[in-house]
C-alpha cells in the first residue's frame, strides 16, 4: 500500500502488493496485543469504565480505519460518516496532505474523529536512520497538535514495516502502533463493490479495517460497508474505543 503524495501510480502497484506480501508475512514476527488482551488486562487492574457510549466486552465492536489522508475525497468520506453516525480513525501523512488540507483535519477532531498519525512523507521506517525515523513521527504530530489541539498516540508505520527499534522510538514520542486484520487492497482498484466485498468477506469482531480516502473507489463503498456491517450487528468505534477500559501503551503494537 504504497501511498504516495498524490495517487499511486499505476507503474507501482507490483511493489506495493509486494509490500503487502511482505507486510503480511512480517507482522507474524512482530509481538502484537489484540484489543481483547487490552481491555481483559484493564479489567484485572481495576478498571471498570468504557470509554463513550460503547463497551467493547459487550457489544461486537468494529473499527473503520483511513490511512494517508486527508485528500479531495475526505470531505464526502466525512458527510458519510456524520450521516451514519460512524465514528473512524484517520492516520494521517504530513507532507501535501495535512499541510494541504489543515480544515479537514480540524474537522475530524471536531467531528470526534480519533486522528493519529501514518508518518510524514511515508518512509519506510524500518529502513531509516533514528533521526530520521523520529522526524517521521515527530512532524506530524507537531502538525496535528497544532491544528487541534490534540497530540496524537496512535500511529501506523508505512506498509506495517516495523521492528524493535522503531517499538522503541515509537515509545519515546509516546506512540502506539496499530496495525490491521481487514484490508480491501483498494490501492489495487477502483471497484467500489469489489472493495466493499473484500471488506465484508474479512470482517469479524475487534475487526481493524484499512482502508485509504485517497482512492478514487473507496469513499464511495464505504455506505455499503457501513450498512452491511451494522446489519450484521457489528458497532462502529475507533481504535482507542477498541481498546477500552484499556489505554494503548506508547511501544507497544495493537492487531486482532
Amino acid at each position: 500500500m504504497r501511498e504516495t503524495a498524490r495517487r499511486l501510480r499505476p507503474a507501482a502497484l507490483a511493489s506495493a502488493a509486494l509490500g503487502l506480501a511482505l507486510v503480511l508475512s512480517g507482522c507474524a514476527q512482530v509481538d502484537t496485543t489484540a484489543p481483547s488482551s487490552a481491555r481483559a488486562a484493564a479489567a484485572a487492574h481495576g478498571a471498570a469504565a468504557s470509554l463513550g457510549t460503547v463497551d467493547c466486552r459487550e457489544a461486537k465492536c468494529i473499527a473503520l480505519t483511513f490511512d494517508a489522508g486527508p485528500s479531495e475525497h475526505s470531505a464526502r468520506l466525512l458527510d458519510i460518516l456524520k450521516q451514519k453516525k460512524v465514528p473512524a480513525t484517520f492516520f494521517l501523512l504530513g507532507k501535501n496532505h495535512i499541510e494541504k488540507y489543515p480544515q479537514l483535519v480540524k474537522r475530524m477532531t471536531a467531528e470526534g474523529h480519533e486522528v493519529a498519525s501514518h508518518t510524514w512523507d511515508h518512509k519506510i521506517l524500518t529502513q531509516i536512520s533514528d533521526d530520521r525515523i523520529r522526524e517521521e513521527l515527530k512532524r506530524p504530530d507537531d502538525a496535528i497538535e497544532r491544528l487541534t489541539g490534540r497530540r496524537p498516540t496512535l500511529m501506523r508505520p508505512p506498509q506495517g514495516r516495523t521492528d524493535s527499534n522503531v517499538h522503541k522510538i515509537a515509545r519515546e514520542e509516546g506512540l502506539a502502533e496499530v496495525l490491521w486484520s481487514v484490508t480491501a487492497k483498494d490501492y489495487t482498484t477502483n471497484d467500489s463493490e469489489l472493495i466493499t466485498q473484500r471488506v465484508l468477506d474479512q470482517a469479524s469482531r475487534d475487526g481493524i479495517i484499512l482502508l485509504h480516502d485517497i482512492y478514487p473507489g473507496t469513499v464511495p463503498a464505504v455506505p455499503g460497508i457501513i450498512d452491511a456491517l451494522k446489519a450484521r450487528g457489528y458497532v462502529f468505534v475507533t481504535v482507542p474505543q477498541l481498546l477500552a477500559p484499556g489505554k494503548a501503551e506508547p511501544g507497544k503494537v495493537y492487531r486482532p
